[in-house]
């Protein structure tokens, strides 16, 4: 990329652009090498270091790399709806802190798991409840760390850029960063947490993270903030809510103007009236639509589906 091209920030902005690239790329690899560092090799440390049975581990582990795809949707609901992409990231790499510190914990202090299992014994001893909860809470501190950074991120790189072409520079390097960290993460680190110990395994995990927090909140004063415009599943529920309450209230009459459809206010956002073959065609959407009016703008029930070819 050229010189120009290197400081592109929105017109009129004092911030965004190319300055925020290396922040937000350094949280994206600290909290990688921290997550999949974990992650890659967690069934391993369930049997060796808390005794679990193999297949209580496998099971525990398909749970939390279940939870760990999931959450990002909630990351991402959370960011849209009210708090915004910087917040969310930036709390979800303390909790992630929070985990990892918690998980070396578990490593290096003996009263965190059980004692070792003798070789060639039949039975040993299984964690306590304590030694559970500690476990656990570390997981959940990581899951919600992945949820609220693995693409919260990505978008708040996208909303530094005007350029398309600029956006999906930044793609293709924020996807090449992100695998870099995984291979770095399923190979280096697994191979201290197996050779050397777990305790410096998961230490690494911890400064990896500890570094990402600082490199992020480096950055904090060349970020373009992008308002919250709000969560599209909020909108799309309440018109599900709105008609299910009212679905037998009459129709609306002929000559409803655009002022008599709109409800709510969006700055700088235009809504049109429903088209006319949408009305005629069909009362019960007409009637739909005069309900969820006071709910929510008429939009969201297009939205949904509930459009003039599909009624």
């Amino acid at each position: 990329m050229d010189v120009e091209q290197a400081q592109t920030a929105a017109p009129g902005e004092k911030r965004g652009g190319w300055i925020t690239f290396p922040f937000i790329l350094g949280n994206m690899f600290g909290t990688s090498v921290a997550i999949f560092g974990v992650t890659s090799n967690f069934m391993v440390y369930l049997i060796k270091q808390f005794n679990v049975g193999g297949v209580d581990a496998a099971q525990i582990n398909n749970i939390v790399n279940g939870c760990s795809n999931l959450a990002p949707i909630a990351g991402a609901v959370l960011s849209d709806s009210s708090l915004g992409c910087f917040v969310v990231v930036v709390a979800s790499s303390f909790l992630s802190l929070l985990g990892m510190v918690l998980f070396t914990l578990t490593a290096t202090v003996g009263s965190l798991r059980p004692p070792p299992c003798p070789p060639g014994a039949n039975a040993c001893k299984s964690p306590s409840p304590g030694q559970n909860a500690v476990l656990y809470l570390a997981v959940a501190l990581g899951c919600a760390g992945t949820g609220g950074t693995r693409f919260n991120l990505a978008t708040m790189g996208a909303n530094q850029f005007d350029n398309p072409r600029d956006q999906n520079v930044f793609f293709n390097w924020y996807f090449f960063v992100m695998y870099v960290a995984g291979i770095i993460a399923t190979t280096a680190v697994v191979y201290v947490q197996d050779n050397v110990s777990w305790g410096w395994g998961f230490g690494i995990c911890t400064a990896a993270n500890a570094a990402s927090v600082v490199v992020l909140l480096l950055g904090a004063g060349y970020y373009r903030g992008a308002t919250p415009g709000g969560s599209p599943y909020v909108g799309l529920a309440r018109v599900l809510v709105a008609a299910t309450r009212k679905w037998r209230v009459a129709a609306a009459r002929e000559e409803a103007t655009e002022v008599e459809y709109y409800c709510g206010s969006s700055s700088g956002e235009k809504h049109k009236v429903p088209t006319g073959s949408f009305r005629k065609e069909s009362p019960k959407a007409e009637a739909t639509l005069e309900v969820i009016r006071q709910y929510c703008r008429c939009s969201r029930a297009v939205d949904l589906g509930w459009g003039e070819r599909r009624l």
